[in-house]
C-alpha cells in the first residue's frame, strides 16, 4: 500500500472517529446527566422487553465483559434493570428493565431521538444512502 493509500486509510478512520464522537456529545447532552452514554445504551437494547444476556449487551454497547459488569451492576442498585435466570437455560443470566429504568427509557427516548434527527438532517437528501452505506461498511467489518 503506498503511502498516500495509508494517510487516506488513517484519515477515513479518524474522520469516523471525529463522527462518533460529535454524535456521542450530541446524545449525552440529550441525556442530560440523567444517565451516561453506555446506561443509555443497555436501556434502549433492554427496552424491547426481551431480556438479554450479558455477553449480548456487552456486544451491543461495545464495551469489554468486565466493564459492562460494573455498569450493571450500578444500574441495579440504582433500580434501573433486575437480573434472573433464564427460564430455558437456568445458567444463563438474562438482564431487564425494571420499571424505573422503563420510565427513565421513555423520558429520554424524545431527546435522544430528536439528537439523532438533527445529526441525520444534516446529511440532508444523502442521509437513507449514507446511512445504507455505513451499515453495509460495518457488517462487512465485523
Amino acid at each position: 500500500m503506498a503511502a498516500s493509500e495509508v494517510h487516506s486509510a488513517l484519515a477515513f478512520g479518524q474522520l469516523l472517529h471525529r463522527l462518533e464522537r460529535a454524535v456521542s456529545r450530541r446524545i449525552e447532552s440529550a441525556l442530560a446527566g440523567e444517565a451516561s452514554l453506555d446506561q443509555w445504551r443497555v436501556l434502549d437494547l433492554l427496552s424491547d422487553d426481551a431480556g438479554h444476556p450479558m455477553s449480548e449487551i456487552a456486544a451491543h454497547v461495545a464495551v469489554p465483559a468486565p466493564t459492562l459488569t460494573k455498569i450493571v451492576d450500578r444500574m441495579v442498585d440504582a433500580g434501573l434493570v433486575h437480573r434472573r435466570a433464564d427460564d430455558v437455560d437456568r445458567r444463563r443470566v438474562l438482564v431487564l428493565l425494571a420499571d424505573h429504568g422503563r420510565d427513565l427509557h421513555t423520558r429520554l427516548a424524545l431527546a435522544v431521538g430528536q439528537a439523532e434527527q438533527d445529526v441525520t438532517a444534516a446529511l440532508g437528501d444523502d442521509a437513507p444512502v449514507v446511512r445504507a452505506m455505513l451499515e453495509r461498511l460495518a457488517h462487512r467489518l465485523t
